[in-house]
């Protein structure tokens, strides 16, 4: 027993170690985005519309870049459990490349269509003039966005979280200095309001890309860029990859019915539901991403050293924390959810509807505590399959079909909704749960770690 409570000691330790860089990193993305909110609200109303809408399509290239770094953590945290810094290096290389060429099509999108697509949402002239001129510039940046989160997941794969940390830091400390710079007309610089906004984004993950890909050349990391050779590492990362990113996509669009849903009680319950999710997304998002990645890493690591047995045990170990930590969470926000719905709102009727909706997030604490790291491992071993599953059954059987179920059909009116919600988090956490304890995906791990060595082998020999 003692030898047990050592080891799951160890790994507690490690996760925290590894975690803390990452919670902080998610943070600092977090808050970026709220002082962007907060300078649009100096301009117009119609800038605040106009911001976000275009952030609407702004998720495509944050998608795209998350499904991308799931396919980088995998392979680089097997390779470097494996020992093979070669295979290491060309998984990252080939990672940057593909990242860098998927956002290409969308400079081109946002040049040429950003006004349409604005103004498809049925906006008013002045909200698609606004939006149209941001879009066009966050699309402009797409290939450096995404190159930014390969990079940060590159790294992190290797089991150093530090660097991205102080990469994306410093980088969105230039965002935020010339959010307000550019945005208001501060410190001498010209006040180009949304578009300042836009460029202070596009500047910062431009700043961001050019960091990692210095950070790698450089001797401050252990990793290198390598010429990619052959297709076996590029196929892979697509395998891994292509599930992520169209998971991630399907969820996007399941908010959009989702908000008409809950604006069918109105708009003080549509404004409460925003409120409790940014409260949810603030304080918690930071928490359970932390222990998503560590999860990928330390699995992946150990998959790659060939132990799948200390993998799923690892896996085991980082989800006990996670849900401790998590349930803790929750149970914060279930006691403080009217002081933090004050915190937004003085009206009475949306901080009554925000308290509901902050409780269902509180209650869903305990799944997402599930969720998060168990997909994580899952991802870790390249299994993004079960996660695409879940978010799928969570989002478009669950959130969407029970809320209306209960809401409407059934007519518990917004008790309905909060039901929908627990119960998407509830799904999500079985089935990857399931996929972690039943499904194949250290046998899965195994021939992606086999393919790359014979690969490596017959190149070697050639």
């Amino acid at each position: 027993m003692v030898r047990l409570n050592d080891r799951l000691r160890s790994i507690w330790r490690q996760t925290a170690s590894l975690g803390w860089p990452v919670a902080v990193q998610q943070t600092l993305n977090t808050l970026m985005r709220t002082v962007d909110i907060l300078i649009t609200g100096f301009f117009s109303p119609a800038a605040v519309a106009a911001i976000g809408l275009a952030d609407l399509y702004s998720r495509v290239p944050l998608r795209i870049g998350m499904g991308l770094g799931s396919g980088a953590i995998a392979l680089s945290s097997q390779e470097t459990g494996r020992g093979s810094d070669v295979s290491r290096d060309r998984a990252i290389t080939q990672a940057l490349l593909v990242g860098a060429l998927c956002g290409v099509p969308l400079v081109a999108v946002g040049l040429l269509f950003s006004q349409f697509m604005i103004g498809v949402l049925g906006a008013e002239s002045e909200v698609v003039r606004l939006g149209s001129q941001y879009l066009a510039i966050i699309f402009a940046a797409a290939p450096m966005r995404i190159v930014g989160f390969v990079g940060a997941r590159s790294l992190q794969g290797t089991g150093d979280t530090f660097t991205p940390m102080v990469v994306n830091g410093s980088a969105t400390t230039i965002n935020i200095l010339l959010s307000v710079g550019l945005g208001l007309g501060v410190a001498g610089l010209p006040r180009l309001g949304i578009v300042g906004v836009g460029i202070a984004t596009a500047v910062g993950r431009t700043v961001e890309a050019l960091l990692f890909v210095g950070a790698i050349l450089s001797d401050r990391t252990s990793v290198s860029l390598a010429r990619p050779r052959g297709l076996t590492i590029t196929r892979q990362l697509f395998a891994v990859s292509v599930p992520d990113i169209a998971g991630g996509l399907s969820s996007e669009l399941a908010n959009f019915p989702f908000n008409s849903l809950v604006l069918l009680f109105g708009t003080e319950a549509n404004a409460a539901y925003h409120i409790a999710n940014r409260i949810y997304q603030q304080f918690t998002a930071p928490l359970f991403r932390a222990f998503r990645t560590v999860a990928s890493i330390l699995v992946g690591q150990e998959l790659g050293a060939g132990r799948p047995d200390e993998a799923r045990y690892v896996a085991g170990a980082v989800c006990a924390l996670s849900l401790s930590v998590l349930g803790a969470a929750g149970a914060l926000l279930f006691v403080g959810a009217e002081p933090l719905a004050v915190l937004f709102t003085r009206d009475a009727a949306t901080v009554a509807h925000a308290v509901g909706f902050n409780r269902a997030f509180a209650v869903s604490m305990v799944f997402i505590g599930v969720y998060f790291p168990l997909s994580g491992a899952l991802k870790g071993g390249g299994d993004t399959r079960t996660p695409f599953y879940a978010g799928l059954v969570g989002s478009y059987v669950f959130l969407l079909g029970a809320s209306y179920l209960f809401a409407i059909t059934l007519g518990f009116g917004l008790t309905g909704v909060f039901a929908g919600i627990v119960l998407s988090y509830v799904s999500r956490a079985v089935i990857v749960g399931s996929g972690v304890l039943w499904g194949g995906w250290t046998d899965l791990a195994a021939r992606m770690i086999a393919e790359r060595a014979e690969a490596a082998d017959e190149e070697a020999d050639s």
